[in-house]
């Protein structure tokens, strides 16, 4: 495992993970809102690295990465933060797998760089607007109702806000040490930057109708953040899309199913 510190839009710091087989083709992932690169653990460290080359970054805000106040409603940063992993680490025509927030992280890139320097899309339990009515109709009350503890200084509420949400990100109970484990890199996150992360209001349904590369809509039968209603919504807007289902999962396919999760990359990597 390699580590890199890059420049990001608006100077901000990233840090990205690196594994794999610098020679093989390039998949970059992109985790959600209040996680970290440390959610794609169950990829990093799969047979996945045996054939390809893996990237985990931190969005602004997150982990390792830098934590400006305000620096999080403009989706032209965001989108500088995908390029510049992609040009500073010069990554041939990547695989981009954005999940649940990251989505929206994904489409703030495709509406500012197009497909051009990208092979392929995975959408993962994932959003592509936010703030509008149309936008809150495919979130969870699992996750809605959890807002003013997100938002929350106190750091008694925000920690057992964080818990229940860890908690609700999966379909069935968590393994105590996956749950701290977890509950550990979402506390990272300031107050703040969730504040920031959902404040904005961004819809990106030309961008998604325009993707004319090949795109994997994977989603959990019994999520309830991003409901299913949103995968069914992108596959409407995406001429090239398919949709991977998995019946008694929730939110996280890839930490909860991650063997089928990982099978299903490699088979879409290696057509694209």
């Amino acid at each position: 495992m390699q580590s890199h510190t890059l420049t990001g839009g608006g100077g901000i710091d990233l840090h990205v993970d690196e594994a794999g087989q610098a020679d093989g083709q390039s998949i970059l992932f992109i985790h959600g809102y209040t996680q970290s690169r440390l959610s794609w653990d169950r990829q990093m460290h799969s047979d996945l690295a045996d054939d390809f080359r893996l990237v985990a970054m931190d969005d602004r805000g997150h982990g390792d990465s830098g934590k400006p106040r305000d620096a999080y409603d403009d989706s032209t940063l965001w989108a500088e933060d995908v390029q510049s992993v992609i040009e500073t680490l010069d990554l041939d025509q990547p695989v981009l797998v954005g999940w649940s927030y990251g989505g929206l992280i994904v489409s703030d890139y495709l509406s500012e760089y197009g497909t051009g320097h990208v092979s392929g899309l995975n959408y993962v339990g994932a959003i592509s607007k936010l703030g509008t009515e149309d936008a809150l109709a495919v979130i969870g009350e699992d996750f809605t109702e959890l807002v003013p503890g997100f938002e929350s200084t106190d750091a008694e509420e925000s920690v057992e806000t964080l818990d229940t949400f860890v908690g609700r990100c999966v379909h069935g109970d968590l393994d105590p040490r996956d749950r701290y484990y977890l509950l550990g890199f979402n506390t990272a996150v300031p107050p703040y930057v969730r504040t920031g992360l959902h404040s904005r209001t961004v819809t990106h349904d030309d961008d998604l109708r325009a993707i004319d590369v090949p795109t994997l809509l994977t989603h959990g039968e019994e999520d309830t953040i991003v409901l299913p209603a949103a995968a069914e919504e992108h596959a409407d807007l995406i001429d090239t899309a398919e949709t991977s289902w998995y019946p008694d999962t929730g939110h996280s396919p890839f930490w909860e199913a991650p063997e089928r999760f990982n099978r299903e990359l490699r088979e879409f990597v290696e057509e694209v």
